[in-house]
C-alpha cells in the first residue's frame, strides 16, 4: 500500500522533463496555493499523457501532489483532449463550464479561456468559500484574472455558483 501510494506522490513529478508555469488557484481558506504548469518533454514538446500537472505550493514552499479527493473533486483536470501539436483543450474539476487552451504563445506555454467575454490569457483563480459542518467547502464565488489578447490589459470575472 505504502508503495502505491508514493508511486502515485511521485508520478506527476516524475513525467515531466520540465515545466512551464500556466496558472495558480488562490483561497481564502489559507495561503497555500495550487499551481498548474504545463508537463514538457526534453523536446519542449508537451507530453500528450500527461499535458498539465496541478499540485500544492504549501506556504513553507514545499510542493506536494493533490491527493485523489482533490483531484478528483476539485483542483484536478476533468478532461483533457488533443487539438493539434503542443495544444489542448482541458477542463478542470473546479471550473467545469469553462475550458482552457493550451497553446504555446510567443515562447512560452499559456492557458487561454474567456474571461468576461473576451480571448484571455488565464493567470489566477481566487477562490472565497465558507467552511460547512460536513463535506466540502461551499464555494461562494470563484474570480479569474488574466490578460486580455485583444488589448493585453487585466481583465477580471467574478463567477457566482448556482
Amino acid at each position: 500500500m505504502l508503495t502505491i501510494l508514493f508511486f502515485y506522490a511521485t508520478e506527476g513529478w516524475a513525467l515531466c522533463s520540465k515545466r512551464d508555469s500556466l496558472f495558480r488557484i488562490e483561497r481564502n481558506k489559507n495561503k497555500n496555493i495550487v499551481q498548474y504548469d504545463a508537463c514538457l518533454l526534453q523536446n519542449n514538446n508537451i507530453s500528450e499523457s500527461n499535458p498539465v500537472h496541478a499540485y500544492w505550493v504549501l506556504t513553507n514552499g514545499k510542493k506536494e501532489e493533490l491527493s485523489l479527493v482533490e483531484s478528483k473533486q476539485a483542483y484536478g483536470i476533468e478532461s483533457k483532449e488533443k487539438l493539434g501539436e503542443n495544444k489542448f483543450r482541458i477542463v478542470l474539476a473546479a471550473l467545469k463550464n469553462r475550458s482552457l487552451i493550451i497553446q504555446k504563445i510567443k515562447g512560452d506555454y499559456k492557458a487561454v479561456t474567456q474571461i468576461s467575454g473576451e480571448l484571455s490569457i488565464l493567470e489566477r483563480v481566487y477562490v472565497q468559500s465558507q467552511e460547512q459542518t460536513l463535506g466540502l467547502p461551499k464555494v461562494q464565488h470563484v474570480d479569474l484574472f488574466g490578460r486580455s489578447f485583444r488589448t493585453n490589459k487585466p481583465i477580471k470575472e467574478r463567477i457566482i455558483p448556482s
